[in-house]
């Protein structure tokens, strides 16, 4: 009888402690987005309230409502989406070259110790080195081309991909890497299927900064040099404030700002998704 009970019991307990997928993904995903909401709302309040206080005009600082409506009327425009795609397919062939050259580099400064103590401490120096001082060199190299926009971005993003690749490399536990050659792996095959999956972590950590460091670049660079008379996000932000032009000034930063943060936030997502496979998110899980 009491066997019976206490198994009545557990079945009917057991529905109410287990919450529904669809309803736990829902609280996660609003867990992750109300704090950036929250920090937009704060950010578009000081703004207006520095508008209101009168402390510039409205012709030199427009408020968050002229902007977003200049920002609408550049929406229809078919001239604006032209811009946005020259730039993203400039940041996305940079990037891939970068992210590309960046994960060899660091494979071979790992494995070859000579590579490591000559090419390995000129990360650092390469990393730090602002990626507007590379656009003069890419300039004369190249002239003012695509391809000297992409070799700036490649410049600016490289390094730091290759040093967070690297970093996660060296953090490999011994352990790992010794029953990856206990069961046959070696060379290239340990870098394949041991290393570089333990390193994933940090390697998307770094590939996350690289992406940063590229977008800043690729901005740079377009404010400088325009390549084959193609209109981009950065020429518009230039011929913007030659025009004082400060509602669509302000519209366009806030489309960088924008992209920036929507492919930051596609890293996030992929690097919660491997902190969670490998185990590393705890009670967060």
């Amino acid at each position: 009888m009491a066997a019976e009970l206490a198994s009545e019991l557990r079945s009917s307990e057991a529905p109410a402690s287990v919450p529904h997928p669809v309803r736990r993904s829902a609280a996660r995903l609003w867990s992750g987005l109300w704090p950036k909401l929250g920090a937009v709302v704060l950010v578009v309040l000081i703004w207006q309230l520095v508008v209101w206080s009168g402390w510039k005009s409205q012709s030199a600082l427009p408020g968050p409502w002229a902007v977003m409506g200049r920002l609408a009327g550049d929406l229809s425009q078919p001239d604006f989406y032209a811009g946005v795609a020259v730039t993203l397919r400039r940041a996305a062939v940079g990037y891939v070259i970068a992210a590309a050259a960046a994960i060899v580099l660091a494979i071979l400064i790992a494995r070859i110790e000579l590579a490591r103590r000559s090419v390995g401490s000129l990360l650092v120096g390469l990393q730090s080195m602002p990626s507007i001082a590379w656009l003069p060199f890419a300039i004369l190299l190249l002239q003012r081309s695509e391809s000297a926009i992409t070799l700036v971005v490649v410049m600016g993003a490289a390094p730091a991909i290759a040093a967070g690749l690297l970093s996660g490399i060296d953090h490999v536990h011994p352990l790992l890497i010794r029953v990856g050659r206990a069961m046959g792996a070696d060379g290239l095959r340990l870098y394949r299927h041991v290393i570089i999956p333990a390193a994933l972590p940090a390697l998307v950590g770094g590939l996350k900064q690289g992406w940063a460091f590229a977008w800043r670049s690729l901005m740079s660079a377009e404010l400088l040099v325009v390549a084959a008379n193609q209109t981009s996000i950065g020429q518009q932000l230039q011929s913007a404030g030659k025009l004082f032009d400060m509602q669509q000034l302000l519209a366009i930063m806030v489309v960088i700002f924008v992209i920036g943060i929507a492919v930051d936030s596609i890293f996030g997502v992929l690097d919660t998704a491997i902190r969670r496979r490998w185990g590393l998110l705890g009670s967060e899980a």
